[in-house]
């Protein structure tokens, strides 16, 4: 649904309000539905009682008796009353976007930070819409909204719920606590992190596995992996650093989302480099990119610097590969910053990797290698540990009990060595 705005021409107001249908059908798709129909209004205003007003939903409801249809999914949030309202007009189960997207969500989750992260934002979106529905809200069973929490705490009442919320909140903290903890001790050892973020289904997950030679689960289907992931990787210079993959991005992120994920958005925001993914075959790149950028700026992670990836490059006709321009207009038409780098690559296939970790290796903060030469207690084996993980020892010698080492180490590691002696 669109509303019509004074200046804005009619055809691209019905451009965007198709684009977001087909993401929505790709959404509803994933979720396990399957669509029968499709209907687009555009009008001036939201009305208050049903959204659409009465006509269009005696539209619907001939199309849903037509169609035998289940649901009725709305590429819009609804109030509590407008759902209630429409579900009784319409005589099916009628589900807003954020209701979709949570769904999803509850059934790809797989780590329990993911599903207490999911099941925060489910509760937080049932809350205000336990008013009115009675018996109704007591109904369980299968399919698109009734996954998660949705099918054991729609029987109970605003107080059970808040007090589950509140504790949720209060072991995502721990979560939270936990996750600043591993990144002081990373830190100790100054380990660079890289932030795989974008728009979903841009091709993330893929990009990592071949960053990282990782195992992560890569699907077409939006949202598909949900639980952060980092790994190790060597650059060019041999300087080791840390990848980290995160939830993708999607137009409209719900702020229930934005906030239950905040544990995992962390990682994003303590990062060095964040490397934005952009599938640069759609035609709406420009658009997902924006909405990339936004989310950044609400998690406070828009001053991290960044490295435009131009993925899905061999998905594009060799005569539309002029990267430059392609990265330059992504970068005006997105809102980044006009003189911002951009790399084109295919995580698929594994073309311009190598372009990518140099320019990576070029943009992050100095860290050099040097050459050392320790003389170590042969018993100092938390030495020789950091030696080995963090640089490439050349050569050991032992004489006595004294442990003579010479190894290639980032200079981080040689200034922390010092203030250890």
């Amino acid at each position: 649904m669109e509303w019509k705005t004074r200046g804005t021409p009619g055809r691209e107001v019905q451009e965007r309000a198709e684009e977001s249908l087909d993401e929505l059908s790709e959404l509803a798709a994933g979720a396990g539905a399957q669509i029968v129909d499709r209907v687009l209004q555009s009008r001036a205003a939201p009305e208050a009682a049903t959204l659409i007003g009465q006509g269009k939903v005696e539209e619907i409801a001939a199309a849903v008796r037509a169609g035998a249809a289940d649901a009725v999914i709305f590429d819009h949030d609804l109030t509590p009353t407008q759902q209630r309202n429409l579900e009784k007009a319409i005589g099916s189960k009628v589900i807003g976007r954020t209701q979709l997207i949570l769904d999803i969500f509850a059934s790809r989750a797989r780590t329990r930070e993911g599903r207490l992260q999911v099941e925060l934002a489910q509760l937080n979106y049932l809350l205000p819409r336990l008013a009115g529905h009675g018996a109704e809200m007591s109904r369980l069973g299968g399919g698109i909204g009734t996954r998660g929490p949705g099918e054991t705490q729609l029987e109970t009442d605003r107080r059970r719920i808040a007090r589950r919320i509140k504790k949720i909140e209060q072991e995502l903290e721990g979560v939270r606590a936990g996750r600043a903890l591993h990144r002081r001790r990373r830190s100790a050892v100054p380990l660079a992190t890289l932030a795989l973020a974008g728009y979903t289904n841009a091709g993330k997950s893929t990009l990592f596995n071949r960053l990282t030679q990782s195992g992560v689960l890569a699907d077409a289907r939006m949202f598909a992996t949900l639980d952060p992931t980092v790994r190790p990787l060597i650059m060019p210079s041999r300087r080791r650093v840390l990848v980290s993959d995160t939830v993708g991005f999607i137009r409209n992120l719900p702020t229930t989302v934005v906030k239950a994920f905040r544990a995992t958005l962390e990682e994003v925001k303590e990062a060095a480099l964040v490397l934005h993914v952009v599938d640069v075959s759609s035609t709406a790149a420009v658009e997902h990119a924006a909405h990339v950028l936004k989310v950044l700026a609400e998690i406070g992670a828009a001053e991290i610097p960044q490295l435009l990836v131009l993925n899905k490059v061999d998905r594009l006709p060799v005569e539309d590969r002029d990267f430059e321009a392609i990265g330059g207009r992504l970068l005006r038409g997105a809102g980044g910053h006009p003189n911002g780098r951009a790399v084109a690559v295919s995580g698929l296939t594994g073309l311009g990797m190598d372009v990518l970790l140099t320019t990576i290796d070029e943009i992050l903060p100095a860290d050099p290698i040097i050459q050392i030469s320790l003389r170590l207690r042969a018993g100092d084996g938390a030495t020789l540990a950091l030696l080995h993980e963090f640089g490439r020892v050349i050569e050991t010698r032992y004489e006595g009990d004294a442990c003579e080492v010479r190894a290639e180490i980032p200079e981080s590691l040689e200034r922390r060595l010092c203030r250890r002696e």
